[in-house]
């Protein structure tokens, strides 16, 4: 299963992925059991909307990963226990940072 998880949509609100939380343009992508965070802005940054997010993702039975992290979101994976790991992308044919 491939499938974009748009702000608001059904998908999104049974895992708190809301435009009152995240910013417009914030999307996420379900891929084979895993949960993407392609790209994601906290509209108030410290409130744990993010922390939320991913023990609601977690708490589904699906995994979450986080492709190549801005330094911010790096620290936060590694707070929450993720591990650092290399995947490949046949899409952009390159490896790329995961956590």
């Amino acid at each position: 299963m491939n499938k974009l998880i748009a702000l608001d949509s059904e998908l999104g609100k049974k895992i708190g992925f809301t435009s009152d939380r995240f910013a417009e343009g914030s999307y996420l992508w379900l891929v084979n059991g895993y949960v993407y965070i392609s790209f994601i802005v906290s509209k108030e940054e410290g409130k744990g909307y993010l922390s939320e997010l991913f023990d609601a993702i977690l708490a589904n039975g699906w995994g979450v990963k986080v492709p190549t992290p801005f330094p911010k979101m790096e620290l936060i994976c590694l707070k929450k226990g993720f591990r650092k790991t290399t995947e490949f992308f046949e899409k952009v044919g390159e490896n790329a940072t995961v956590y």
